[in-house]
């Protein structure tokens, strides 16, 4: 007998809220990310004392400094939430999170109305992305521990979620930049939507104890070797397959929308649609051998976007059009959100039924492992391009 949470979900409400606590998990790094263009162009300029700008000379890097301060605080506060969750209580860490995050998107807001110098705007915004980062890494792994307490389709809905919100972003980036309101008022209003979108997040989770009730599941327990071996496993098929999305960075356009929509807005739909569709079909199975190949094939996506039409490239440039960089990205995107929740499905199927949360929050550990070794990685191949 195997204790899981059962929820009494016949009008899907509880399925609806983990959809969106996925979707809120990812919010503060697709808002950031995605607003790479406005935080470059306030570091661009500098207000003078007749209230007149000049062009700044400083070269900030903004982009990369980016990536790596919210995978820095990511990655170690991920690993100290797996090793000490069970000393502070799950609802304490999620809703001191969630405050958190909506009181620094809150002030990023706030500060698009305040003329800073550069130098004192990129120290309060990488401090703000550590700190929101932090947030960030605590909330993501206590909510994929709760969600592996769950039947396995609730991990597909969280994870669905977690691809909806890089369009949430994009999306909003992209009104932004369309819209007549001049680019103060389009940047307040973009990074509004977050600061909504976290009080609609800290609701759900606050109802979702009411909704749900714990029920006892008869099912086939399997043996495996050891807990700490399917860590190790899940570890190296999670470093392997994570995200290069920094390496696509490098790739740019002189068309903003071109930008927006042909990078962000394809890869998190198409990421999305990947995620979705392993609550359609699982493949490969879960010990096959096939699962590492499909992970270790993905590296081709890296020399393939290099080789893409990159503006002053040094590197030979295969193809040409447009169109070959979107089907590229469309694929490499796919194959992110299907073997991403893939792997976190398989994940709290390989322990015991009072393991699962402790493999989720180790699971998310890897995840961001991953990310911060692209993020490295990142550096070196935009050298190269």
């Amino acid at each position: 007998m195997e204790k899981k949470l059962v929820p009494p979900d016949s009008g899907q409400t509880v399925a609806v809220i983990i959809f969106m606590l996925g979707l809120g998990v990812l919010l503060p790094w697709n808002f950031f990310i995605t607003a790479s263009q406005y935080f470059n162009q306030r570091l661009s300029f500098t207000n003078s004392s007749s209230n007149s700008t000049a062009e700044s000379t400083n070269d900030y890097n903004y982009d990369s400094w980016m990536v790596l301060l919210s995978q820095l605080p990511l990655l170690l506060f991920t690993l100290l939430n797996s090793l000490l969750y069970h000393c502070v209580r799950e609802r304490l860490r999620v809703t001191f999170s969630l405050v958190g995050i909506l009181l620094l998107f809150s002030l990023t807001a706030a500060l698009v109305q305040v003329p800073m110098h550069p130098d004192t705007f990129f120290s309060v915004t990488l401090a703000t992305i550590w700190f929101i980062s932090t947030c960030g890494a605590v909330l993501q792994a206590s909510l994929f521990g709760l969600v592996g307490l769950f039947p396995p389709r609730y991990s597909t809905l969280f994870m669905s979620g977690q691809g909806l919100a890089g369009i949430f972003a994009a999306v909003a980036m992209l009104l932004s930049i369309i819209s007549n309101a001049d680019k103060s008022t389009a940047a307040m209003a973009y990074f509004i939507t977050p600061c909504v979108a976290t009080v609609g997040m800290l609701v759900c989770y606050l109802l979702l104890p009411h909704l749900v009730r714990t029920g006892m599941r008869t099912t086939i327990s399997k043996k495996h070797p050891n807990f700490s071996r399917t860590h190790q496993r899940s570890g190296r098929i999670f470093i392997l397959w994570n995200r290069c999305e920094s390496s696509c960075l490098v790739l740019s356009s002189p068309d903003k929308v071109f930008t927006c929509v042909c990078c962000f807005i394809v890869f998190n739909t198409m990421d999305l649609v990947g995620r979705s569709s392993v609550s359609i079909v699982q493949w490969p199975s879960r010990d096959s051998t096939l699962l590492p190949v499909a992970v270790l094939s993905r590296l081709i996506f890296i020399p393939l976007l290099m080789l893409c039409n990159v503006e002053n490239s040094r590197l030979p440039t295969i193809f040409t059009h447009d169109g070959a960089f979107v089907a590229i990205m469309a694929a490499f995107a796919f194959s992110n959100g299907y073997l991403a929740t893939l792997c976190m499905v398989y994940a709290p199927q390989l322990v015991r039924g009072k393991d699962c949360e402790t493999a989720g929050s180790l699971m998310t550990f890897f995840l961001i492992l991953g990310l911060a070794v692209g993020a490295a990685f990142s550096f070196l191949l935009g050298s190269l391009v």
